[in-house]
């Protein structure tokens, strides 16, 4: 199996790309993205790209000729890029490394990355979708994903090839360049007055091990990768010994305002969760990737918080103080 990862730099594309390099089936793996890897990489080949390069994606895709397609190459609003960015990026990498990557004539399998935001939150929605529930995003993210989702769809009809769509709840970890982690992180965590919703998340490590999963189980169709458990945003805000600060109406333009000043700007979909809570029923992906998640929503919470503060050393003549 020759395996192509787009967003191999990130922290999720690292992890499987490790994962992928222990892994005896693969015989290469190839890796694109506008960030190189996070940590040292053995087997794998890795080609440093902006995803908006269309022609440069298209000529290293074409080139590997890769058998099989994890796509990770979606860019979270105020994860890694701005917004305007952010989604640039992930639809053009997704039209440029897909549509390159079917003309392989051995292409028999795509993994694509989305979310569980593509289900949307307006009024009388389900709280808890399957994947039986029709998409309906309501903030940008979710589009993107569901945009994404089409795309790897439309690439694998083309090439007659299973795809796997797997919509993970919120990622969230020490080193994951999550919005939302870096709100709650905050030492006043604004929350809605009116309501105090659940969301659900799902770890890093989980993540990573669903993605091999996927690609070894060449599932078609959308499966929802949801940790167990769920918790409201003052309960996670406490669990940080952060103070939960209410907020109602107005109030939140000037949150956002600060928060973004703060370093933790706030997208619509994080805006969204504090408001109306985010969580699905993942009990199909667990079932069919045979999926036993070691982490709960509030072990991956209390994680985020006992990431240790940088300790600065002070060197002296070659020497540590």
């Amino acid at each position: 199996m020759r395996v192509l990862v787009t967003g191999m730099g990130g922290e999720l594309g690292t992890r499987v790309a490790l994962m992928l390099e222990s892994d005896s089936r693969i015989a290469e793996i190839y890796g694109l993205d506008v960030d190189p890897p996070r940590r040292r990489l053995r087997r794998s080949e890795f080609k440093r790209i902006d995803p908006r390069d269309r022609r440069g994606t298209v000529d290293a895709v074409r080139q590997w000729a890769p058998t099989a397609v994890i796509h990770l190459g979606i860019y979270e609003p105020h994860g890694r890029s701005t917004p305007a960015t952010a989604r640039e990026r992930s639809i053009s990498g997704s039209l440029a490394a897909l549509g390159a990557a079917v003309e392989s004539t051995e292409l028999d399998r795509i993994v694509t990355r989305s979310g569980i935001e593509v289900y949307g939150r307006r009024r009388n929605a389900p709280l808890v979708p399957d994947e039986a529930t029709a998409p309906d995003p309501t903030a940008q993210f979710g589009h993107t994903l569901l945009r994404t989702e089409a795309v790897a769809a439309s690439a694998g009809e083309s090439a007659d090839v299973p795809v796997t769509a797997l919509r993970f709840a919120p990622l969230v970890g020490p080193h994951f360049p999550s919005p939302l982690g870096r709100y709650l992180r905050l030492p006043l965590v604004p929350v809605s007055a009116l309501a105090d919703p659940p969301f659900s998340l799902v770890h890093q490590e989980d993540a990573a091990d669903a993605i091999v999963a996927a690609l070894h189980a060449r599932y078609d169709g959308p499966l929802n990768i949801v940790g167990p458990g769920a918790v409201t945003a003052s309960q996670a805000a406490r669990m940080g010994r952060r103070l939960p600060v209410p907020l109602i109406g107005p109030e939140w333009r000037l949150a956002r305002r600060l928060s973004e000043l703060a370093g933790s700007p706030v997208p619509d979909h994080v805006l969204e969760l504090m408001h109306r809570g985010r969580t699905a029923n993942g009990a199909e992906g667990r079932s069919q990737l045979a999926l036993d998640h070691t982490h709960t929503t509030r072990d991956v919470v209390k994680e985020l918080y006992e990431w240790a503060p940088v300790t600065h050393l002070n060197v002296v003549e070659g020497q540590a103080a």
